[in-house]
């Protein structure tokens, strides 16, 4: 654990000139627990090094956790000692916290500074029963890579539709290419191929719905959305030995061009660039229409800030969510994290990949998930994507899959 305390340089020089006695008395003090890793911790450095010379009647006191530590950590600081600002995540991760009143609602924060409309494409992952309950400051897209040189190879087009993705898988199949490549040893891979097939086949409510625990796994339209998924499995445009690969050996694949699309978050741009792969031959497209009547919703995993209900500077701290949502500050914070700002009035890095996500998710209609782990309690999401990748090694054992599925979320949703 890493305690960082701040003080300006005018600050100390005023305090030798005039005695301080009374400006330190006059100083308010605002606690932050966070989980930053080396990178964005500097970045936060400097925004609450700006955040401090603009209110300069406080002092923002930072204590910085490992990310494991931290997990732990939030569950016992927020019944005891609870700072006055605490990071945490979007969507179905923070609703425990809100359910047990442990989070503050901070729809205030959102109404007085306009942040539907500044911070609008995550509004639905902040808000439950229709109030906000903290700040989000950045996310990622997933999508789906692919290499326009495989393209270009068997002649096909960017699709738009799920019916046109399955046309191009045929022709990738008959030129011995992947259609899609995925490395589940880990299991997490798959869960972002599910999420997509859900939320483009039932929507962003219905999937919410589902991972909180309203939704049987053998309902029809959980059926369906497998259905969907079997049009890769059984004709086999899926990598076949995917159960035994991670996530970066799949990489390798579409940078080699054995494989042409692959389901994934921006972060692994930088694996792709390090094998190789340029602006010229790795493109990026959002997942294809399924449903149209289905908004079009997005995986995009959040990072936010709130305020614990036991925080004893409430004010101040809403005073810091205001700021930390600004477009400055969310530029600034994503400059240094290679991430996305999330209000739509920031700007982003000269990078096409970064760019495209910022397009993507700041005109996204239909809402922002978090992932198949962060939005489902952690026994369920381990069940679920233990389900997911015996489904595409397994397609015939669907019934049992679901049924185990089922059998998980009446115990765990008690």
């Amino acid at each position: 654990m890493r305690s960082i305390r701040k003080a300006s340089v005018a600050a100390l020089a005023i305090f030798a000139v005039a005695g301080g006695a009374s400006l330190a008395q006059d100083k308010r003090t605002l606690t932050y627990y966070a989980d930053f890793d080396p990178a964005p911790l500097a970045a936060f450095e400097a925004i609450i090094a700006d955040f401090e010379a603009a209110n300069p009647d406080i002092d923002v006191v930072l204590q910085n956790f490992d990310h494991e530590g931290y997990k732990t950590a939030i569950r016992n600081f927020l019944t005891a000692d609870a700072p006055d600002l605490a990071n945490w995540y979007a969507g179905n991760r923070m609703a425990p916290f809100v359910e047990s009143g442990q989070f503050q609602d901070v729809s205030d924060v959102w109404a007085d500074n306009n942040l539907s409309e500044a911070l609008g494409s995550a509004e639905a992952s902040m808000t439950i029963d229709g109030k906000q309950w903290g700040v989000p400051y950045t996310y990622y897209q997933w999508g789906i890579y692919y290499n326009k040189e495989v393209y270009d190879e068997v002649g096909a087009e960017v699709p738009e539709t799920w019916e046109q993705f399955i046309e191009n898988c045929a022709k990738f199949k008959e030129a011995g290419i992947d259609c899609v490549t995925t490395g589940t040893k880990a299991l997490w891979p798959g869960a972002g191929i599910f999420d997509y097939l859900d939320l483009r086949t039932n929507g962003y409510d219905f999937h919410m719905a589902l991972t909180n625990g309203e939704v049987e796994w053998t309902d029809d339209r959980v059926r369906e959305v497998f259905a969907n998924w079997m049009e890769l499995v059984e004709p086999g445009y899926i990598t076949e030995n995917h159960a035994a690969l991670d996530w970066q050996d799949a990489a390798s694949l579409l940078i080699q061009g054995k494989a042409a699309n692959y389901i994934m978050g921006n972060f692994a741009v930088a694996v792709f660039k390090d094998g190789g792969m340029t602006d010229n031959t790795l493109g990026f497209m959002p997942f294809p229409t399924i449903n149209p009547d289905v908004a079009r919703a997005e995986e995009a995993p959040t990072d936010t800030v709130h305020i614990p209900a036991g925080a004893k500077n409430v004010e101040d701290a809403k005073t810091f969510l205001a700021y930390l949502a600004t477009a400055d500050a969310q530029t600034k914070v994503n400059e240094a994290l290679g991430q996305l700002p999330i209000n739509k009035d920031s700007s982003v890095a000269d990078d096409p990949f970064i760019e495209a996500g910022f397009e993507l998710l700041s005109t996204t209609p239909g809402g922002i998930a978090q992932f198949f782990d962060r939005d489902a309690p952690a026994e369920m999401a381990k069940v679920g994507m233990e389900g997911f990748q015996q489904f595409m090694v397994q397609p015939e054992q669907l019934d049992n899959i679901l049924e185990r599925l089922e059998k998980a979320r009446g115990r765990i949703y008690k």
